[in-house]
């Protein structure tokens, strides 16, 4: 989902909107109870994401929202499996590549409204390596043996030279979508690692 959002919604450069309004999907929202209020204190990986990036998540609430967005999913989910097939789509790749090189172009030439005023809405991005802020983060705490446990695998903080040991410290794993993995304390990045994670790949300068 964070690399959906990474690839569509904006660049390593600039962001276009200051807002984003959606359903209450479990992938964008944390319900308690179904059907009510969202908790925005526990938020989903995409929710912490677009609050580091200083965007307003706005979940919907109204029936008429609501039926809006189902919409709009009918109308995909109606035409896209019958496009694909037509197309002699036959892997994920080629749905991909399908669906943005000919079905949003031709979508977008149907249904896009103009704007009503010319210039570009994207806002320069100044807020540091967006590869840092999309990506899956989990917090754990250390090992007595310096290590962090994260989804079966042991990853050991290399020697630091401001700090003998990290031992019962909070720190944050950062998963990319390569599937390589980075150890951070606060703002400091611990080390880096390789897909396998058994051993910290010092030649990656950004993940």
């Amino acid at each position: 989902m964070l690399e959906e959002f990474r690839t569509r919604y904006w660049d390593f450069h600039a962001l276009h909107f200051s807002s984003l309004y959606t359903d209450r999907g479990s992938h964008y929202f944390f319900t308690p109870k179904a059907g009510g209020k969202v908790d925005k204190d526990k938020p989903t990986q995409v929710g912490r994401a677009l609050k580091q990036l200083g965007i307003q998540h706005i979940p919907s609430y109204s029936p008429e929202a609501r039926g809006r967005m189902e919409r709009l999913f009918q109308t995909l989910q109606g035409r896209l499996p019958q496009e694909l097939r037509l197309a002699g789509i036959g892997s994920v790749a080629e749905a991909n590549r399908h669906i943005r090189e000919v079905f949003l172009p031709a979508f977008n030439a149907q249904f896009a409204v103009t704007a009503t005023e010319d210039g570009s809405s994207f806002v320069p991005w100044a807020g540091g390596d967006l590869a840092e802020i999309l990506c899956i983060q989990e917090e754990r705490q250390v090992g007595k043996d310096n290590c962090v446990r994260y989804k079966g695998r042991s990853l050991q903080i290399p020697a630091q030279t401001h700090r003998h040991h990290f031992v019962k410290a909070t720190v944050a794993v950062k998963e990319y979508p390569q599937g390589r993995l980075a150890i951070f304390h606060a703002p400091r990045c611990l080390a880096r690692y390789a897909t396998d994670g058994t051993t910290p790949d010092t030649q990656i300068a950004a993940a």
